[in-house]
């Protein structure tokens, strides 16, 4: 009876301890991602006007590559894409642009929207449209079919304008719901900031967000914080660029 007890009381703190544990990565108190990322691998941040000022001499000196938020909708233009645009080519850092996808306007215009906010690119990385809920989308979910037809709109203009597959990034949820089976030709850039993102059923993943509280030098005036991507170990950068016939 005392070696059952014993053996109750450590199955119980095992318990507890797994709990805590968990409880402390969720709250971001704990990171365990950053175990899965050495000083080997090609780390990157996205950021917007969240992020206010950023010195991209200063950013340069921490990331290899940075992804600037231009568009969103169909008429919304993020206030610091030129600003931050500009600066990273004169600082000489490799960078792309990325459109936050509306539930609620035509695939179509937000592709104008983009691509009259951003131009041309050439050496650029590829360009993004970030998928994921907003609002109240995750408690009432878009039609898939009409979701997927307005997408598709998006990413075939973007495809026909710069001559690349688009990037898409998302999250498990949106991805299950959506995407999983209707998006295979494209890269993925996904987001786990709790564990890494191999550990979930992906096709394939290019870009991982492994964290959304970064703090680094080179932003003030906005956002405390700033997320950090690394790339696949199959891919480089070189293969994310758009290069000109």
């Amino acid at each position: 009876m005392k070696i059952r007890r014993k053996l109750l009381l450590i199955s119980g703190v095992i318990i507890v301890a797994a709990a805590l544990f968990i409880a402390l990565v969720l709250a971001k108190v704990i990171h365990i991602n950053y175990m899965f990322v050495s000083e080997k691998d090609i780390v990157g941040a996205d950021i917007s006007e969240y992020q206010n000022k950023v010195d991209m001499d200063i950013l340069s000196q921490n990331v290899d590559f940075v992804y600037i938020r231009a568009t969103e909708g169909s008429s919304y233009r993020d206030m610091c894409f030129e600003k931050n645009w500009e600066n990273a080519h004169k600082a000489g850092l490799i960078c792309g642009a990325y459109h936050f996808f509306s539930f609620d306007s035509g695939g179509e215009t937000q592709a104008k929207n983009f691509i009259e906010t951003v131009g041309k690119l050439e050496k650029d990385l590829v360009p993004v449209v970030d998928i994921e809920y907003y609002g109240d989308k995750a408690e009432n979910p878009p039609d898939k079919q009409s979701v997927l037809k307005e997408l598709h709109i998006f990413l075939d203009a973007l495809e026909k304008e710069y001559g690349v597959r688009p990037m898409i990034y998302t999250l498990k949820n949106v991805y299950d719901r959506y995407l999983r089976g209707e998006v295979n030709s494209y890269p993925l850039w996904v987001r786990n900031v709790y564990y890494p993102a191999a550990f979930d059923n992906w096709e394939n993943i290019t870009l991982w967000q492994y964290t959304d509280t970064a703090q680094l030098d080179g932003y003030s005036e906005g956002e405390k914080y700033i997320d950090l991507d690394v790339l696949a170990e199959e891919q480089s950068l070189e293969q994310l660029m758009v290069v000109s016939e």
